[in-house]
């Protein structure tokens, strides 16, 4: 596990993805809620790595995808989607979350039609032939290798505390205590670290945008 905190690096935009010669690399990149994972993410999309975000990506495919809308009302019945067709997250938030086994088979129908879109969605960048690596972003990611095609693992890290504070300016409607039972219901950092080949500490005091630049620069051998 590499500390990218312990390094810097000045990214070069002429060495931003393009004609790629060397091995396509798939990289996974994880964090809890608050962490910054989805703005690290778009700090890598701002030099040219293509992003699958397997939360919208997610919402997506149960909005439009006929087998998982068929499979959802037959679990959580019509109010599982608004009069529009959109998902109705809050609705199923509050049946799912207070009860483990009907949680455990959303999961089981919505996770396995993400993860072939997603392998799908990355074959096709390898093909394109015009990146270097490319990021599965997700809340929930085993170590490289393990049940997965990923090359590497980034974990974006961040203190509780501070998660927390950040959730709270973003999100309005959430309360402290909200905050705290959707971190104590996600894998703790001590886990999520295990399967890290890479971390980004974006605590507020170790510049991130240089940990990001130095890994990226690791990632294409610049």
């Amino acid at each position: 596990m590499i500390n990218l905190a312990a390094v810097s690096g000045v990214f070069n935009p002429e060495k931003k993805a393009g004609n790629n010669t060397g091995p396509f690399l798939n990289v996974g990149i994880t964090g809890g809620i608050g962490s910054g994972k989805s703005f690290v993410c778009r700090l890598f999309s701002c030099m040219g790595i293509p992003v699958y975000e397997a939360d919208s990506r997610a919402r997506w495919l149960t909005e439009n995808h006929p087998e998982i809308r068929e499979n959802v009302l037959n679990l959580l019945g019509p109010q599982a989607y608004h009069p529009d067709g959109s998902y109705n997250s809050t609705y199923v938030s509050s049946v799912v979350f207070g009860k483990p086994s009907l949680l455990v088979q959303l999961n089981h129908i919505i996770h396995p039609v993400v993860g072939e879109d997603s392998e799908q969605w990355m074959q096709a960048m390898q093909d394109s032939g015009r990146f270097p690596y490319a990021l599965k972003e997700a809340a929930i990611m085993n170590r490289a290798g393990e049940n997965n095609t990923l090359n590497y693992v980034i974990v974006v890290a961040a203190p509780v505390e501070t998660r927390i504070q950040r959730v709270m300016q973003r999100d309005s409607h959430r309360s402290e205590a909200d905050i705290r039972n959707i971190i104590s219901r996600q894998m703790p950092d001590e886990e999520r670290l295990k399967s890290a080949d890479f971390v980004l500490y974006n605590d507020g005091l170790q510049p991130l945008l240089s940990q990001v630049i130095t890994l990226h620069h690791q990632l294409t051998g610049y």
